[in-house]
């Protein structure tokens, strides 16, 4: 009788383990999201620096009763650019937005807002502790605030017209109705 080497038996386990991530990996609402810790929970309390002729906000202002967005942006950041347009949207629609500007020049920051526009009803500085606080990966990244100051949702990237319909407004309603 031959015998079976625990070797021989390695490899199949391995990739069975493997195969077992990748799979519950994948039954996921959107396997290309990163999970946040913060969903459901209040806001970072948050101290911004202050950015040339804006305003800066606080954690208070964050439950101030109204849903809200918080952007982490950077002129250095090519997707913030893309999203910007579609942010200046929900802006005009009465939506305000908080804009964090995420370890920038403040004047390249000053010469992105008077390019593109300045749509945030307050913007505070950040060299990474706040964006530490928030989970926040890397920039462009967006999270839906309810009245309460509670994190209904986050999106990491760009904040595009089809991300706007299918992730945003669904959040957004979520956090008006609470």
């Amino acid at each position: 009788m031959a015998r079976i080497s625990p070797l021989m038996i390695l490899p199949p386990a391995i990739f069975a383990g493997l195969a077992g991530l990748f799979a519950f990996g994948m039954m996921r609402d959107d396997p290309d999201e990163l999970p946040s810790a913060l969903i459901g929970r209040a806001a970072p309390a948050t101290e911004t620096g202050t950015l040339q002729g804006r305003d800066a906000f606080d954690a208070s202002v964050l439950a101030d009763g109204e849903v809200k967005l918080v952007n982490f942006w950077a002129s250095w950041c090519a997707p913030c650019r893309v999203e910007h347009p579609n942010l200046a949207l929900l802006a005009e629609e009465g939506l305000p937005v908080y804009g964090v500007n995420y370890k920038d020049d403040p004047a390249k920051a000053v010469a992105f807002l008077d390019e593109l526009g300045d749509f945030y009803t307050a913007i505070g500085t950040d060299d990474g502790p706040v964006a530490r606080d928030w989970g926040v990966y890397g920039v462009p990244e967006t999270f839906v605030v309810d009245g309460e100051g509670t994190i209904i949702a986050r999106m990491a990237g760009p904040v595009t017209q089809r991300a706007i319909e299918n992730r945003l407004r669904p959040a957004l309603e979520e956090a008006a109705a609470r």
